[in-house]
């Protein structure tokens, strides 16, 4: 399968519930990219072709996203997508790991670093939360109402394919946005899309809420030097997410991207690859 600016040789790790895919690029010590929803391990395309001059680059496709398989009858849980993440860093036998996260990376890799810790050095974060949070916008809250919501994102692809003119302030090429769209091409491979949003712990007793809550109550024990890059103009992970993680580490260097978006690696790649270089 050819897909534009994506000229990676793929991997896969079988799982018990179907195979994850992932990218792995270069030597060196290792820098794990997780993506979250709607896109794909595609979202790094570009840091993975600058990095892996240096470094080990990976970037993960979440089961049901991107390459990875899409089981039908899989519970898309927060915890699962964790556990996952855990077996390929214990499977690649990774140590001194960089991690970026994006978006639902957040939780899930922050969720692994907490699991394997000694295994990790560094940290990125780019328009994400790892934290309870009610602040969601109602377009996205729609995309949840168990009506119809899994028939808007499933049947209309009034999710991933908004996202490809809503997260950015820069307009996506036409090759960019098909790639992104690629591997939701229908009803049943839209099934992780639409669980992601199902999965957002709103509610007291929603079955993510507790280990979403685990996950941010120790997120003050990662004692690991952090970068914190913003995209200012982001409708979801909005200023306020952004001070909260200034507050959470508050040693972090951070810097705000007033006219970026929520993909802030297509606003602005080149000074957001140079800042990752640095800091690497």
């Amino acid at each position: 399968m050819l897909i534009p600016h994506y000229p990676f040789n793929s991997h896969f790790l079988n799982l018990p519930c179907g195979n994850l895919h992932y990218l792995d690029e270069g030597e060196g010590d290792p820098i794990l990219m997780v993506h979250g929803n709607p896109t794909w391990s595609y979202f790094y395309r570009n840091l993975v072709q600058t990095l892996r001059e240096n470094n080990r680059t990976i970037a993960v496709d979440h089961l049901g996203c991107g390459l990875s398989d899409k089981p039908q009858d899989y519970s898309y849980s927060l915890k699962n997508h964790i556990e996952n993440l855990v077996a390929l860093i214990d499977f690649l036998s990774l140590k001194n790991i960089t991690l970026i996260v994006h978006d639902w990376g957040g939780p899930i890799g922050l969720g692994a670093l907490l699991e394997r810790k000694s295994r990790f050095k560094k940290v990125v974060l780019l328009n994400t939360a790892a934290f309870v949070s009610s602040d969601i916008p109602k377009r996205i809250n729609l995309c949840r109402n168990s009506l119809f919501g899994e028939f808007l994102v499933r049947k209309f692809n009034l999710f991933a394919w908004p996202a490809t003119f809503m997260t950015t302030k820069k307009r996506l090429g036409k090759e960019v946005k098909k790639a992104y769209l690629l591997p939701y091409n229908s009803y049943e491979n839209r099934i992780a899309v639409s669980r992601f949003v199902e999965d957002i712990p709103l509610e007291e007793n929603h079955p993510s809420r507790e280990i979403l809550e685990q996950i941010e109550s120790k997120l003050g024990e990662i004692n690991l030097p952090t970068l914190i890059l913003w995209g200012g103009r982001d409708f979801c992970f909005h200023q306020g997410f952004y001070k909260r993680w200034r507050e959470i580490f508050p040693q972090a260097d951070s810097y705000y991207f007033e006219n970026a978006g929520h993909y802030i690696l297509e606003d602005e790649f080149i000074r957001a690859n140079e800042l990752i270089h640095n800091f690497l």
